[in-house]
């Protein structure tokens, strides 16, 4: 089944996403780009928050923390992932862009995720075609999923860059990597229906949880609760 991955700004924006009927909790700063990331103090303060006072079942919602739009150095990479993975979080994002080494920094990645560190490659859908994706490397590395997001978020949304043809495509050759699948990118509560059929393992919001559709804004508990009865609810 299809979980409801909300991307949040804050801390306060984390207990309303909880509150709020979300299946993944993703620590992201919108106002810093496509993966902006918070900073390592308040990642490691979300994770105390909901594993010590758990704000909505299922208890210990799933976290995950995006580190940055970093450009592809191995070595810069490496760091900032393992740093944000120490802090506790379920899930590190990292995004791939096909500029500088991301072959290099999918094998700067490779012993911490053979280590036990789920991470999760995000591949911008206006820098990658469908037959250049390295999903076998992603896999072949170790992650535990990827995703399939946009970077340029005032050049529209996923559907703008990949028809359903190509995104059921992206999410049979990940399943088949036995990797975690995700598709996100200024999604709007009017594009789920025709996700939904695919299959992934989750879809991925800011924009739509946000009054006015400003993913800079705050978080409006009334835009989640549309895409929350949009999304069916995952048991178990």
């Amino acid at each position: 089944m299809t979980r409801l991955l909300a991307s949040v700004a804050n801390l306060d924006e984390l207990a309303l996403a909880a509150q709020g009927g979300a299946d993944i909790l993703d620590l992201k700063d919108p106002r810093s780009g496509a993966l902006g990331a918070w900073a390592l103090d308040d990642i490691a303060r979300a994770v105390d928050m909901t594993r010590s006072c758990p704000v909505h079942p299922p208890q210990n919602l799933p976290l995950s923390a995006t580190v940055g739009d970093l450009p592809m150095e191995p070595a810069a990479v490496a760091d900032r992932v393992a740093r944000t993975w120490a802090c506790g979080v379920d899930y590190v994002k990292i995004g791939l862009v096909p500029s500088g080494d991301p072959a290099g920094c999918l094998a700067a990645l490779a012993p911490d995720a053979r280590r036990g560190a789920r991470i999760v490659a995000v591949l911008f859908a206006d820098f990658w075609d469908n037959a250049n994706q390295p999903l076998p490397d992603i896999a072949r590395a170790g992650f535990a999923g990827a995703m399939l997001d946009t970077a340029g978020k005032g050049s529209g949304g996923l559907l703008r860059h990949k028809d359903i043809g190509q995104l059921a495509r992206f999410v049979e050759q990940a399943r088949a990597l036995n990797l975690l699948t995700g598709l996100a990118g200024s999604l709007a509560v009017g594009d789920i229906p025709a996700l939904l059929p695919l299959g992934p393992d989750y879809l991925g919001f800011r924009t739509a949880l946000c009054a006015g559709a400003d993913r800079g804004g705050a978080l409006d508990p009334a835009a989640l609760a549309a895409v929350r009865s949009a999304v069916p609810t995952h048991a178990g």
